[in-house]
């Protein structure tokens, strides 16, 4: 099964990526714990392109294609591998924040996200959890990490809150393999509720 966790910047995506390999893996399953832009050794570098530097460092159409190239890469060298020895994959994001992230951000280009994507990539998760977030708690969490990947927050709040909107319109868009998911409760909350859906899923 390939699991994904999607939302805005800062909505505990990473944490509960990790709560939940940790609970699969306790109850005895193989699991990758993987995330994007990155998870191969190409697509990290890809990362640190896309992820630092000034906010118009790229324009959204040049992110698309390097977006895609890293997901190419992630796919073929670390995805497609586990699942086809019957590993579970969680990735922290995947083509959902490519669609949300360049597709809506600086203009309407969902339809060229959705296009290289099937040209490219070809697959959709089975299972995305999109925690549903405060925007404005949400970059205030991510901007107190004072990391150097922060270039997406830089674009600020109204960023964050159109982020939001769409994430919440692509669960109703997805209904078969998307679950929201409350990340304004405590992480332990949040985290039994994922565990109980990931284990009826895999059940």
């Amino acid at each position: 099964m390939f699991i994904t966790f999607e939302g805005i910047d800062g909505s505990g995506k990473s944490t509960q990526a990790l709560r939940l390999a940790e609970h699969l893996r306790s109850v005895g399953r193989d699991v990758v714990l993987t995330r994007e832009p990155g998870g191969s050794p190409g697509a990290e570098e890809i990362r640190r392109l896309v992820l630092e530097g000034d906010p118009d460092r790229w324009s959204a159409e040049t992110e698309i294609l390097l977006f895609t190239a890293a997901r190419r890469d992630h796919l073929e060298r670390v995805i497609e591998p586990a699942l086809a020895a019957g590993k579970i994959v969680i990735s922290d994001r995947f083509a959902d924040s490519t669609r949300m992230y360049q597709g809506l951000s600086r203009g309407d280009l969902r339809a060229v996200v959705d296009k290289l994507h099937a040209l490219m990539i070809g697959r959709e998760p089975d299972l995305t959890f999109v925690i549903d977030m405060d925007p404005d708690t949400g970059l205030a969490r991510a901007k107190s990490r004072n990391g150097t990947e922060e270039r997406f927050e830089d674009f600020g709040a109204d960023l964050q809150h159109r982020m939001r909107e769409g994430f919440l319109a692509l669960a109703t868009e997805f209904p078969g393999r998307c679950r929201v998911i409350d990340g304004n409760r405590p992480p332990d909350t949040v985290a039994a509720d994922i565990a109980a859906v990931a284990d009826k899923a895999l059940a």
